[in-house]
């Protein structure tokens, strides 16, 4: 095939025809899930008060789990799961908050585990970085939501926004690192600051900037006037689509269908969520749910490892996830593109409602 017959709309079928292929490996993925991914929420404490936190942290609530029942939790893992093809994603709050962080690591680190972290950067001096490096972390993302005054403002502490650089700064001098990687929630106030961010980060020797609208989900529910408008969806995706295979790498987040112009445009996978298929996360109070994105709720959380056992939640549970959204709601049924979609992300589902609080059919295609 020569270059003049790969049209746009040649494109468009591919696609179409990979989107049903995948929709096809759904259906066995719903039928075979597979440990990829386990979350452990380490703590709900904060030294920052973002307002759009999906977890609601700050810094007057607790640590999660004692010390003992996670390394009784990664027994159990490495035990019934092949953790060779698991990442162990510790988030919180801040995880570099907990006394026993380090310990905790080191532990998982012998048993083999292969571990990431998503931080807020203001704590990772150079003797902090060093021993991530040491305690085996091969992955972290760090959250940067604006230029210095809007990510001050938005974190509710003056200096916030230099700290996390210099924490940036210090894992790049530490080097050997899969991979740092800085995350951006964008909201319509932060839209105007997208280039220069991009500008920013180019300039700083980090691996890939993955950026995401911001989702009505915790402390986010209280600013429905920061959203995302339909102008700013289009231009956020055009952006990325644009810059993702630059000098670095821009990517979108994992979630929602986004129409055939924009799927393996602004990210290297076509849609497919994931939560409670690859992905699993075990909460600070010991909940067992899917993705940590996802309201917490009795509709949503599947168990707590104090009553069965993280393995037997797994096996037993969340039914609801392996099946698709859109059954639960006529609109999403019926709709042409309900087998590529299949009812869109968990994360911003309404549980309550039974429908889809951000669907791109009518803003991207």
């Amino acid at each position: 095939m020569n270059m003049e017959e790969i049209t746009p709309e040649f494109i468009r079928r591919l696609k179409a025809e990979q989107m049903d292929q995948l929709s096809a490996y759904r259906k066995e993925l719903y039928s075979k899930p597979e440990l990829r991914q386990l979350f452990f929420e380490l703590t709900m404490r904060c030294n920052l008060e973002c307002f759009h936190c999906g977890s609601s942290c700050s810094s007057r609530l607790d640590d999660g789990l004692p010390l003992e029942k996670y390394k009784e939790i990664l027994d159990e893992v490495k035990d019934n799961f092949d953790i060779s093809r698991l990442l162990l994603s510790i988030t919180g709050g801040e995880p570099l908050l907990r006394p026993d962080f380090f310990e905790l690591m080191e532990y998982a680190h012998r048993q083999g585990f292969r571990w990431g972290m998503t931080s807020n950067g203001t704590l990772i001096t150079p003797e902090v970085a060093r021993r991530l490096h040491e305690t085996g972390m091969r992955t972290i993302s760090i959250s940067v939501d604006g230029l210095e005054q809007t990510h001050d403002a938005q974190r509710k502490r003056p200096g916030s926004w230099k700290a996390a650089m210099r924490g940036i700064q210090n894992l790049i001098d530490e080097g050997g690192f899969h991979a740092i990687q800085v995350t951006t929630v964008m909201n319509h106030q932060s839209m105007s600051e997208l280039e220069e961010l991009y500008e920013l980060f180019c300039g700083m020797d980090i691996d890939s900037w993955r950026v995401i609208g911001l989702e009505p989900i915790g402390r986010a529910l209280e600013v429905p006037e920061r959203m995302l408008t339909p102008q700013d969806q289009r231009r956020l995706f055009d952006f990325i689509r644009e810059k993702r295979e630059a000098e670095m790498p821009v990517t979108y987040g994992c979630s929602h269908f986004l129409g055939l112009d924009y799927e393996r445009e602004v990210r290297q996978w076509y849609f497919l969520c994931n939560a409670g298929v690859y992905v699993a996360s075990i909460m600070a109070n010991g909940d067992v749910g899917a993705c940590l994105d996802i309201e917490r709720s009795g509709k949503t959380v599947q168990g707590n490892i104090y009553e069965k056992s993280f393995t037997e939640i797994w096996k037993n549970r969340f039914e609801d996830f392996r099946r698709p959204l859109s059954l639960k709601n006529e609109e999403c049924r019926d709709c042409e593109y309900e087998k590529w979609c299949a009812g869109g992300s968990h994360h911003s589902w309404d549980y309550e409602k039974n429908e889809q609080r951000i669907c791109m059919k009518g803003i991207l295609f």
